[in-house]
């Protein structure tokens, strides 16, 4: 079975808490953000590849075994601390809890630090000046540094999704169509056909 995303809980706190108390005491706010990266980077990875989401979720594989895997796999590419993290969840059984404790950590190091994750959604890719713009936009609203993770999304018909923690901020044409259709099944024929004279009286 393959790691899902979670929402934190109290047990995903705890191990946040841990390691960030260690990457702060390691290196401040860079080696934080710098492992918090990599958890995200090791997730984003385990999103895309299905074998490796069930590597690090399975309880079939014996920890010994994927306790070596992990070594070979991140040593060299990952940071002590991190590796040592992972590991230490490997043996406490707790690696299909990863997403939960990353969710929990990004909490921690956005309280501390005044930065918030964004993830931007849209139909197709946008060039960097674009990003910097939403990035630029989004921090005057919200007053904080921006981390902003851009995505393509091409079931999307235009504009734009954001998703802040927990929340979802869909300005999609989809989500548009989707509201229109809402509104003609609540409020009705009739409703329509008034607004369709009001919009002619006015144009007239």
């Amino acid at each position: 079975m393959p790691l899902a995303d979670s929402h934190a809980d109290a047990l995903a706190q705890v191990y946040a808490q841990s390691v960030f108390e260690l990457a702060k005491a390691d290196g401040g706010r860079e080696a934080a953000e710098s492992v918090l990266g990599e958890i995200e980077d090791i997730l984003e990875l385990a999103r895309g590849d299905r074998m490796f989401s069930e590597f690090l979720a399975t309880r079939v594989i014996p920890t010994e075994a994927r306790d070596a895997s992990l070594v070979r796999i991140l040593e060299g590419r990952a940071s002590g601390l991190t590796l040592r993290f992972l590991r230490l969840l490997n043996r406490k059984g707790r690696l299909g809890h990863l997403p939960a404790i990353a969710a929990a950590f990004d909490d921690l190091v956005q309280a501390e630090f005044g930065r918030v994750e964004v993830d931007l959604f849209t139909a197709e890719a946008i060039d960097e000046a674009t990003r910097d713009s939403f990035r630029s936009r989004l921090a005057d609203k919200l007053g904080k540094e921006v981390i902003l993770h851009a995505y393509v999304e091409p079931a999307m018909l235009g504009g734009v999704k954001l998703r802040i923690g927990d929340q979802l901020v869909d300005d999609s044409l989809a989500s548009q169509l989707s509201r229109m259709r809402d509104r003609l099944t609540t409020e009705g024929t009739p409703a329509v056909r008034a607004a369709a004279n009001r919009a002619i009286e006015g144009g007239s």
